[in-house]
């Protein structure tokens, strides 16, 4: 038995198929993944997401000591509640982990990182604090409930305490506020408008039994990859890793390169990568002929070299196969993927396949 949720009972208690996921008891789907993905792109899901790690950074020096850790410069981070999506890296620029950073105020921030990375995240972390007046704290009392979808704003703000609902309506894409106990950020991991709603572990039942009672469909981890990989995000462990720099996983626009006088970890790798030439790209996939697409799959370059999909599915919503693929830096519009022993055409195009319930492919 894995590690459970707050919301494990109730997930049960819906239907849901459970399954091991980075060590976790996770939902995979409630009866349909294919009708919890069309929810999500034509009305409104919600994922529990409190398998993910809250840690909250705080004390003078927690600006700088991010601005150090991370490869995407929270200096940018002025208004409270902006958020940012960066990446942590190594020294060889490869890929610790992929992260949403909030500013929450002065000395005041808080990460939200992958669970199966929790162990080395927290690690590293605490690595980097000696001698810095930081204090990083794991917030176990906290759990997450992403609703997303065309609808799923104005659904769950019903479900919201009447004094912030308001508040919560009028937030910008990639801005966070706390309202009450709550912290909501119009973040998310579909390619559709939404939340992600950080709360007391103790509360989070109540909420997500709220959200169903107005109709926001309970989705699990199945349709979350297959809406993930439509909006051309990375996963993390399949996409990238630390064997892999942000400029070889289309996270290139990530990394701030000024103020100059920044020094990341892992910038100086990453300029030496981009003054070299960097050897390898992550493009995406439409598979031409019959097949689905799968990780681990041999792309075929004619005269360039090889690579291989680091993602796949059948997507839902272009009823076609789509993948991620890591290929050589002078591939061009058109590759074969071995499948099973038959070399079958591919055509290259720039991710994202799907942005808010439309085909941008």
């Amino acid at each position: 038995m894995g590690k459970k949720t707050v919301n494990y009972d109730v997930h049960v208690e819906q239907g849901a198929r459970m399954v091991d996921f980075g060590g976790w008891d996770m939902p995979v789907h409630y009866g349909s993944q294919i009708e919890e993905h069309h929810a999500v792109r034509t009305d409104a899901g919600m994922f529990d997401v409190s398998h993910m790690t809250v840690v909250d950074i705080d004390g003078a020096a927690a600006g700088a000591y991010l601005e150090r850790l991370l490869a995407n410069d929270v200096g940018k981070l002025t208004t409270p509640g902006k958020a940012m999506y960066t990446c942590m890296l190594n020294e060889d620029g490869g890929v610790i982990d992929d992260l949403i950073t909030y500013y929450l105020g002065d000395g005041d921030y808080r990460l939200v990182v992958n669970a199966a990375t929790r162990d080395k995240d927290m690690a590293w972390l605490e690595q980097q604090t000696e001698g810095i007046d930081v204090a990083i704290t794991e917030r176990p009392d906290l759990a997450m409930i992403a609703v997303q979808g065309p609808n799923a704003r104005e659904k769950a703000a019903a479900c919201l305490p009447s004094q912030h609902r308001d508040a919560a309506m009028s937030l910008s894409p990639f801005f966070a506020a706390r309202l009450g106990d709550l912290l909501v950020a119009r973040t998310g991991y579909t390619g559709e408008d939404g939340w992600e709603i950080i709360l007391p572990a103790d509360s989070s039942e109540e909420m997500w039994r709220a959200f169903a009672a107005v109709g926001i469909r309970p989705c699990g981890l199945g349709a979350r990859d297959t809406l993930r990989l439509e909006a051309g995000m990375n996963l993390y462990g399949s996409d990238m890793d630390e064997t892999t720099t942000p400029l070889e996983s289309g996270l290139g626009w990530t990394v701030a390169w000024e103020p100059q006088e920044r020094r990341f970890i892992g910038r100086e790798a990453l300029e030496a990568q981009r003054r070299e030439g960097v050897p390898r790209k992550l493009v995406g996939l439409l598979l031409e002929d019959r097949g689905v697409l799968r990780a681990h799959q041999k792309v075929l370059v004619d005269r360039v070299g090889e690579g291989e999909v680091t993602s796949g599915t059948f997507s839902p919503t272009l009823s076609r196969s789509i993948g991620l693929a890591r290929v050589p830096a002078g591939t061009g519009d058109s590759v074969d993927v071995d499948i099973r022993g038959k070399r079958l055409a591919a055509r290259v195009v720039r991710p994202p396949f799907v942005r808010h319930g439309k085909a941008r492919v």
